[in-house]
């Protein structure tokens, strides 16, 4: 573990070489801290949204309307995290769907802006993340809270795509199985 000022700092864990604005598909999950089900509840299968889920789906859905160059594929809001492929294109508005075909993203090297630039994969969680929870306070949910930083996966291949699509799709069946919330 690195040390800044003589005090320890977690590492970040982007690909050091990698320009998270560049165009490309990116997997992301998202948790609530402390895995609390704060988002809903798993019925049969099915995601049943509690007031502060709609909120997350509803501001997930709406990601692409404050960052035009920007589309979501396939995603599912879970009653402790979210997951969601998020692409960044150089075009805005461009079309996607669950049919669509990856174009592997080109390597890129880091803009010297950093890693919260505007429309950069960490600016756009940042922001959903912080709509999400002002949305809770205005609601009165006070205890809500985000873990701090979240997951990412580059997708590289249409293997890899089609795999990780049917994992989000199929992430509300699987609930019951989930080792880390039943604790088998």
């Amino acid at each position: 573990m690195a040390r800044f000022k003589n005090k320890y700092r977690i590492e970040s864990t982007r690909l050091p070489e990698w320009d998270y604005a560049s165009a490309g598909w990116y997997f992301v999950t998202i948790c609530v801290k402390n895995r609390q089900p704060a988002f809903g509840r798993i019925q049969n299968g099915e995601m049943r949204f509690s007031a502060l889920g709609e909120i997350a789906h509803r501001f997930l859905a709406n990601i692409p309307d404050h960052y035009p160059h920007t589309q979501l594929d396939a995603f599912v809001v879970m009653p402790d995290h979210v997951h969601a492929i998020i692409v960044i294109n150089d075009e805005p508005n461009v079309e996607t769907s669950h049919g669509t075909s990856l174009h592997p993203p080109r390597k890129q090297i880091n803009r010297k802006f950093g890693p919260l630039q505007p429309g950069s994969l960490s600016k756009i969680i940042q922001a959903y993340k912080a709509a999400v929870t002002r949305q809770a306070r205005r609601e009165g949910v006070s205890e809500f809270a985000w873990q701090e930083r979240f997951h990412d996966h580059i997708v590289r291949d249409d293997q890899s795509l089609q795999n990780i699509r049917a994992y989000i799709l199929d992430n509300p069946e699987k609930w019951d199985r989930d080792e880390l919330f039943y604790g088998k």
